[in-house]
């Protein structure tokens, strides 16, 4: 497991684990995804990360490449996830997060968290990646910037979610969760605050 999984363990006795995605041109190592790991394992939440295929070969060969196809992306998610036993949340940063909520209905988990959806292109909001939202039978939580480039308050308002799905809003965090200096507060205070938003759902879904 190790040999796949980049674990992050909690200071004490891990009462659920959440497998977490990285997103379309970051590694599982990259600051952000560090940053993170660590922030929802100080709540006591076992943290495994993973790489999609493409970002693995990049890792060995050292050439960039473009993500695989969604079937592809998918398929790699749910065989790792068939690895982890329960209490598991599946969930991953911006395209991992797509993904996790792709392969919701197949995968034996109890909920999906997505940091910062990439609800559509930067400067596109005509095309939107929400179809399947809309039907959404497993408990989702989407951590999202105010300023987040990829779905903005005003935009995502406009959405038909499923009931299932839970918005909250990190005020001024960007895609990276980075905040405008003015507001006074820092990434790693936003990024908490995320962290902290999703350990207490996966709380929640354990009753």
């Amino acid at each position: 497991m190790q040999d796949v999984f980049l674990i992050d363990e909690p200071p004490t006795v891990p009462w659920a684990t959440l497998l977490l995605a990285h997103g379309a041109g970051a590694p599982m190592d990259s600051t952000f995804m560090n940053s993170l790991a660590a922030s929802v394992a100080a709540h006591g939440v076992r943290v495994a990360r993973f790489e999609f295929p493409y970002m693995a070969n990049r890792r060995e060969t050292g050439r960039k490449r473009p993500p695989d196809r969604m079937p592809v992306l998918e398929q790699a998610f749910l065989d790792l996830a068939a690895e982890i036993p329960g209490p598991l949340c599946i969930g991953g940063k911006s395209m991992g997060g797509r993904v996790a909520s792709l392969i919701a209905a197949r995968c034996d988990a109890m909920g999906v968290i997505c940091f910062g959806y990439p609800f559509h292109p930067p400067g596109r909001p005509e095309r939107t990646r929400v179809e399947h939202l809309h039907a959404l039978e497993l408990p989702g939580l989407i951590l999202q910037g105010t300023r987040d480039p990829f779905g903005k308050p005003e935009e995502v308002s406009g959405y038909s979610l499923s009931p299932q799905v839970r918005v909250v809003w990190i005020d001024s965090g960007d895609h990276d969760l980075k905040p405008l200096k003015k507001s006074g507060a820092t990434q790693a205070v936003l990024m908490e605050a995320a962290a902290a938003e999703a350990a207490a759902f996966m709380r929640e879904q354990l009753g």
